[in-house]
C-alpha cells in the first residue's frame, strides 16, 4: 500500500494513489476543470501521514542528508525506488536512474547587497540550468515507474527544456508545446536534448490549452504544471534544501518568482511539511514577485477575483495571463503571512545587470526579479532589521540572451594596430 494519497485542493475529498495514478487523472474527479484563460479548479495535492513519519524521520538525522538527494529520504515522495540489480525482476525506479540526475548540490549562497546580509538560492547549476528540474526529475520518475515511454508538456521555455533533458537522460520521449516567442536559446535547448518541439502561434496560455487537448487525445502522460500534481511535489524538494542547507536555520522572508504560482505552491508546501514534521517552529513570509505586465496574483490577493489579461513582460519564465495555480498559491500566501510586489521591465534589466556584475550571477530576468522587489523593500517597513532574507534565482541568463543585449553594448572590433594606437 503506498504510503501517500491525493487530496483535491478545493472539496477536499480525497483519493486513493491507485485511482488517480492507474488512470491517468489529473484534476479532481469530482470538481476539476481546465478551462482556457482561467486557473486550474480542483488542483490535487498528494498528502501523507505526517503522525507516522514523526516516528520515522527525525530531525538530526535529516539534516545530514545532502541537498539534491531527495531519494535518500523516500517516505516524503510518491516514488518507489529498488536497489536490485537489473538481472532481477523490479517493479521501481533503479538506484542507478539517480546517477544521471544531478541538482545542484551547494545551492545555499550567502552575501552581502548594499550592505545588508542576504542569501541566494542558486538553482542555475540543475541539470538544465533551472528551478524547473525539480519537478521534470519527479514527473519523469513517475513514468520510469509507471513504464510510460512519452511525456508532454506545455513551457514558455524552462520547462520544456528541462523536461526534454531529464527525458533524454532516463531514455524517454519528450514532447513540447512553446509560445512562437520563446527566446531561441531555450527553443535551442530542447531540440538539442532530442525534445520534439510544437511552435504555437500564439502566447503560453494558448500553447498550455493546446496541449491538454493534444495530450488527452494521444494519452500522453501531462506535465504542464499544476494540471499535474506531481510538479508541485518536485518542487517543494527546495524546502528541503533550503532547511538542509541552512542548518536548519530558514529564512524569515524568501522572494519566489511568480508565473503560474506552482514554485511558490510548492516550496509553501514543503515548509510546510517540515512544520507538521516538528523540524521547524514557524513558516517563513513568502513573497510573490511578479512582473507589472503580468501581475494576475497581485491583483487577484487584491480583489479576490481573476480577470484575464494578456502578458507583456520582459520576464518569459513568469508571464501568464492565467495562471494555472493562482487559487492555491493565493491561499498559502494568506496562511504564511504573505504578500506580493510588481516590479517593472526596467527594474528587472538594472537587477539581472546588478546580479551579474556585483554578485558574479548571471540569471535570467525572471529570477533578476527577485533581486529587484528585494531592492523596493530593501529600506522600508516590509523588511526588519533582524529578518533573514532568501532570494530565489531559478534560471540562467544564458537562457535569454535577448535580455542580456538590453544593457550590454555591441562589441567593437578593431585591427590589432588600432588596438595597440587606443590602448596606448
Amino acid at each position: 500500500m503506498d504510503n501517500y494519497f491525493y487530496r483535491c485542493f478545493e472539496c477536499r475529498r480525497e483519493f486513493p494513489s491507485k485511482d488517480i495514478e492507474g488512470n491517468l487523472v489529473y484534476l479532481c474527479p469530482f470538481c476539476g476543470s481546465a478551462d482556457k484563460n482561467f486557473p486550474l479548479k480542483g488542483v490535487l495535492l498528494i498528502e501523507y501521514d505526517y503522525s507516522s513519519l514523526k516516528k520515522k524521520l527525525n530531525r538530526k538525522s535529516f539534516l545530514e542528508f545532502q541537498p539534491g538527494e531527495f531519494w535518500k529520504y523516500p517516505q516524503l515522495w510518491p516514488l518507489k525506488f529498488t536497489h536490485a540489480s537489473y538481472n532481477e525482476p523490479f517493479d521501481g525506479i533503479h538506484i542507478s536512474d539517480l546517477q544521471k540526475i544531478h541538482l545542484n548540490k551547494n545551492p545555499l549562497l550567502s552575501l552581502r547587497y548594499e550592505g545588508k546580509d542576504i542569501q541566494i538560492f542558486d538553482d542555475t547549476k540543475n541539470p538544465t540550468y533551472s528551478f524547473k528540474d525539480r519537478a521534470s526529475i519527479i514527473v519523469a520518475l513517475k513514468a520510469v515507474q509507471k513504464k510510460i515511454n512519452s511525456i508532454s508538456a506545455a513551457s514558455t521555455g524552462n520547462a520544456g527544456s528541462s523536461l526534454a533533458g531529464i527525458c533524454a537522460s532516463l531514455g524517454l520521449t519528450s514532447r513540447i508545446f512553446v509560445p512562437e516567442s520563446i527566446p531561441e536559446p531555450k527553443r535551442i535547448q530542447i531540440q538539442a536534448f532530442s525534445g520534439e518541439i510544437y511552435l504555437v502561434k500564439s502566447d503560453y496560455d494558448a500553447a498550455f490549452d493546446l496541449c491538454l487537448e493534444i495530450s488527452k487525445r494521444k494519452n500522453w502522460f501531462n506535465r504542464n504544471t499544476a494540471y499535474n500534481p506531481l510538479t508541485i511535489e518536485g518542487k517543494k524538494s527546495a524546502a528541503f534544501d533550503i532547511f538542509i542547507s541552512s542548518g536548519g536555520s530558514v529564512p524569515d522572508l524568501i522572494f519566489i518568482p511568480v508565473g503560474d504560482g506552482v514554485i511558490y505552491s510548492g516550496i509553501f508546501k514543503g515548509f510546510k511539511e517540515l512544520f507538521d514534521l516538528g523540524f521547524i517552529e514557524k513558516l517563513p513570509v513568502l513573497i510573490a514577485v511578479q512582473a507589472k505586465g503580468s501581475n494576475a496574483m497581485i491583483r487577484f490577493l487584491k480583489s479576490k477575483v481573476f480577470e484575464f489579461k494578456k502578458p507583456k513582460t520582459v520576464a518569459d519564465s513568469i508571464s501568464a495571463g492565467a495562471p494555472r495555480n493562482l487559487f492555491m498559491a493565493s491561499k498559502f500566501a494568506n496562511e504564511c503571512g504573505g504578500f506580493g510586489i510588481e516590479v517593472t521591465d526596467i527594474e528587472i534589466l538594472e537587477a539581472q545587470k546588478e546580479s551579474a556584475q556585483q554578485f558574479g550571477l548571471l540569471v535570467e530576468p525572471s529570477c533578476a526579479s527577485t533581486l529587484a522587489a528585494y531592492k523596493k523593500l530593501l529600506f522600508s517597513e516590509k523588511i526588519e532589521k533582524h529578518q533573514k532574507v532568501l532570494l530565489l534565482f531559478t534560471g540562467s541568463g544564458l537562457k535569454d540572451i535577448k535580455s542580456l543585449m538590453n544593457w550590454n553594448p555591441a562589441a567593437i572590433s578593431k585591427t590589432p594596430e588600432d588596438w595597440l594606437e587606443a590602448l596606448s
